[in-house]
């Protein structure tokens, strides 16, 4: 009598492959900027790591957001091009969208909050000149749907709409960011530890296909706002939660929950989730104006926040951090470091 048991169901194949992203770094390739690989003896010395910082906030438009961005609108389709694109954003896929769109002469509309940092909104509105039927629609982000907005505004105008994280495109472009940190350490030895931001998941869910292809071993963790750790919840209850917007001074964390596309990604090669708080993101962003000598937005610190603090302990480990951007309103910047505790 045959008593085995039978095999379990195979898992759900996730919404992106290591396929997807070696396209789009192909894509990508002479228009997004490779972006520096930083290292600092300091923070070596003070977490006993040897750290490896991918600075995004050197990318085109100043964050990550472009790669994904210009990922998703490069395989539109002649009819998509002419209808164009729509977007909603806290600010840095805003600019992504707008920058992108310019590049391969479609218009944009983009969804932006009314509260967005100056300077994202100026930047946006900057890449949309002299593109015909191109705005920027500014919403209540405490009282109003962005997502019921953009697609309102997507069926009204015959544009497609690109949101700024669920969209296997999307993802597949910030995963180059992993993919290339990774192969430009490679020579040096493996990284142990990959340490990335959180809002939506659409960086860590690519950053952690990718990380995982080119190196099976290493670890993934994702760092996100204390006031908005939706998607921490969301692994220890196994589904995907939704919470009020969270405020924080990381604007580009302040979504409600994770992508339906995001989150499976998350669930199988994210190890956890961990969270800073608003305190602990100014001092990384002092250490980085003070010790690398290159700005960062409070958002692009989360990672930086996790392992200068000793939320991850990482003594003796090699350790990728994914700095998101250096989009960030200069009156406020000043401001924040002000008032920062050194440390």
């Amino acid at each position: 009598m045959n008593t085995a048991l039978p095999a379990p169901p195979a898992a759900a194949p996730l919404a992106i492959t290591p396929v997807d992203i070696e396209a789009a770094a192909q894509r990508l390739q002479g228009v997004a900027h490779r972006t520096p690989v930083f290292t600092s003896r300091t923070a070596d010395a003070l977490t006993g790591a040897q750290v490896f910082f991918k600075c995004e906030n050197f990318q085109r438009m100043g964050a990550f957001k472009f790669r994904g961005a210009y990922n998703a609108l490069a395989q539109f389709t002649p009819e998509q091009r002419r209808a164009g694109v729509i977007a909603f954003s806290s600010g840095n896929h805003a600019q992504a969208i707008a920058l992108s769109a310019r590049l391969l002469g479609m218009p944009s509309v983009i969804v932006m909050p009314q509260d967005s940092p100056a300077a994202k909104l100026a930047a946006t509105r900057g890449y949309q000149e002299g593109q015909p039927g191109s705005s920027v629609v500014l919403y209540d982000r405490y009282t109003e749907d962005r997502e019921a907005i953009g697609r309102r505004l997507a069926q009204e105008r015959g544009m497609t709409l690109i949101p700024p994280y669920d969209h296997p495109h999307v993802m597949a472009g910030q995963g180059t960011a992993a993919w290339e940190l990774l192969q430009d350490t490679a020579e040096s030895g493996p990284l142990d530890l990959l340490l990335v931001c959180v809002g939506g998941g659409g960086l860590i869910s690519g950053c952690a296909v990718a990380a995982h292809h080119l190196n099976p071993g290493i670890e993934v963790i994702g760092v996100e706002p204390e006031a908005g750790n939706d998607t921490q919840q969301s692994l220890a209850l196994g589904r995907v939660v939704h919470i009020d917007t969270p405020k924080t001074i990381a604007d580009g964390a302040q979504t409600q929950h994770s992508g339906e596309l995001t989150f499976p990604v998350i669930q199988r090669l994210v190890s956890r989730i961990v969270t800073v708080s608003d305190a602990q993101l100014v001092r990384a962003m002092h250490f980085c104006a003070e010790r690398l000598k290159m700005v960062i937005e409070p958002t692009g610190g989360l990672g930086l926040a996790a392992l200068l603090q000793g939320v991850v302990p990482a003594r003796g480990k090699r350790v990728g951090v994914i700095v998101s951007g250096g989009n960030v309103d200069i009156a406020r910047y000043a401001a924040l470091l002000a008032g920062a505790t050194p440390g």
